[in-house]
């Protein structure tokens, strides 16, 4: 069942989760997240076959009418996306760590996605706007050369958004900060 994503922000929680709930209602998906975020955001993540979380998404485009602030569907989403979003990838070793910073919760998914599909590099993790003022990141790691082709492959396909504010690849991270990430 997951196959692709649905992610939509709302500048209305009240509507945000009257969204929600008729998406649900709308098409077979399954709920990743549903939460206000900051500053007085909220966002609905699902997942479902393509054709289910695109009507799911259009239905949330329609009741959120003017309340929404962006939508996206992310079809074939990478397998790693999923624990990545939760935070529960099981990393062994982190080699190096590539960051890549996002202005929306979206474009943070979309650029966790495009990171995985681009090189062997494992996704630590997806995050998104929670306690960042409505941004998100990824944190990936994997071979030095594997986690800098990730991230160039980021910078290139989402240049035109304006969506990236910041990418860092860092070759050998401190043992100390990594527990920290994890």
């Amino acid at each position: 069942m997951k196959k692709s994503i649905g992610l939509l922000e709302f500048k209305s929680i009240a509507k945000g989760i009257e969204a929600t709930d008729q998406m649900l209602k709308s098409a077979n998906v399954k709920l990743i997240l549903s939460s206000p975020l900051c500053p007085g955001k909220y966002v609905t993540l699902l997942c479902g076959d393509v054709g289910a979380v695109k009507n799911a998404v259009k239905t949330g485009e329609h009741i959120g009418g003017p309340f929404i602030i962006d939508s996206h569907v992310i079809s074939n989403v990478h397998e790693d996306i999923f624990p990545a979003l939760t935070a529960t990838t099981d990393i062994e070793k982190i080699s190096s760590l590539g960051i890549v910073e996002t202005m929306s919760a979206i474009t943070s998914i979309m650029a966790g996605d495009i990171a995985a599909k681009a090189a062997n590099v494992q996704l630590i993790e997806v995050r998104i706007a929670r306690g960042l003022g409505g941004k998100g990141f990824i944190l990936l790691t994997g071979e030095v050369g594997a986690v800098k082709s990730a991230v160039k492959a980021c910078e290139n396909q989402l240049k035109e958004t304006g969506d990236i504010i910041s990418t860092v690849v860092i070759a050998s991270p401190n043992e100390e900060l990594i527990p920290k990430l994890l």
